[in-house]
């Protein structure tokens, strides 16, 4: 067994406070991997339909739980996409927070956090929510909302928010975890 620390045990900030994202599909890719902890793999979760595909690269927050009982969810932008369990650390932008009801009827709340890549040339103006164009973030919901509707799930914005109202949403779900 590999004595390398399993990606969903990796600190959620680095030393000099940049969040860290576990990638889990990449963007332009119509595959959804999901990392397994038990075997500290990652494992395919579903393909997307045909035309289909990520506009961002995907991941999670290590070190955090969502209600869905998931790690927080982490949209990445950046200049060229990264192969999936790699980490890239990012600064916090925002958030898209929303509900999705599953297929048996219960609703939870399951957000997308929105980051930037620390390094990230092309998005290096990015520091608060609205340095991304409303067009993007409309475009970036309707892909959730059809994602999610391909696995039988509805997914449902309820508002954006930015760095300030993410990171206090990021720290509650580091206390789940706890």
């Amino acid at each position: 067994m590999s004595t390398s620390p399993a990606l969903d045990r990796l600190p959620l900030r680095t030393a000099s406070g940049d969040y860290q994202v576990v990638i889990e599909a990449v963007q332009g890719s119509r595959n959804k991997l999901k990392y397994e902890p038990r075997h500290r793999t990652l494992q395919l979760h579903h393909v997307l339909p045909l035309g289909v595909s990520f506009p961002y690269d995907f991941g999670f927050l290590p070190g955090t739980l969502g209600a869905d009982g998931d790690p927080l969810d982490a949209l990445v932008l950046m200049d060229e996409s990264v192969p999936p369990g790699v980490v890239v650390p990012c600064r916090l932008v925002g958030v898209i927070k929303a509900e999705q009801t599953g297929k048996k009827g219960k609703t939870r709340r399951n957000d997308r956090f929105l980051l930037v890549a620390s390094g990230s040339h092309r998005f290096r103006h990015c520091k608060e929510l609205e340095d991304i164009a409303a067009d993007v973030l409309d475009e970036i919901e309707r892909f959730f909302e059809f994602y999610n509707r391909q696995k039988g799930v509805d997914f449902h914005p309820l508002g954006r928010e930015g760095a300030r109202k993410a990171e206090a949403l990021i720290q509650a779900g580091q206390r789940k975890s706890s």
